[in-house]
């Protein structure tokens, strides 16, 4: 009885101990936050060609000039907002926005 304890409490810890890690490893889709988020003013496509995209002038997010910058620059700009673009932060976890970049690179001219 007390060995069937034992192993019940063993496994029940090494399943606590990975579970984090596996849910780490769920990947954070990107592309759907950028979609529900972003598109609206950058476009699906991220070249802001949307009504509100050419009102605001936003620049076309595979360019060379937004290309350039960091990831760490990206996502600061995503978290902070930036001109009239609102901030994600509190909004979005850091590893979602991470995930934003991610899929911004996809855009890539």
């Amino acid at each position: 009885m007390k060995r069937s304890i034992v192993l019940v409490l063993a496994v029940l810890i090494v399943a606590l101990m990975t579970a984090p890690a596996a849910l780490a490893d769920a990947a954070i889709d990107g592309a759907a936050i950028f979609k529900s988020k972003c598109a609206m003013c950058h476009g699906a496509d991220g070249k802001g060609q949307t009504g509100m995209g050419r009102s605001m002038g936003l620049r076309d997010l595979g360019s060379a000039e937004v290309q350039k910058q960091t990831d760490v620059e990206l996502a600061k700009i995503t978290a902070e907002g930036k001109g009239k673009m609102p901030a994600y932060k509190g909004k979005l976890s850091a590893d979602e926005i991470a995930a934003v970049v991610k899929h911004l690179r996809t855009f890539k001219n």
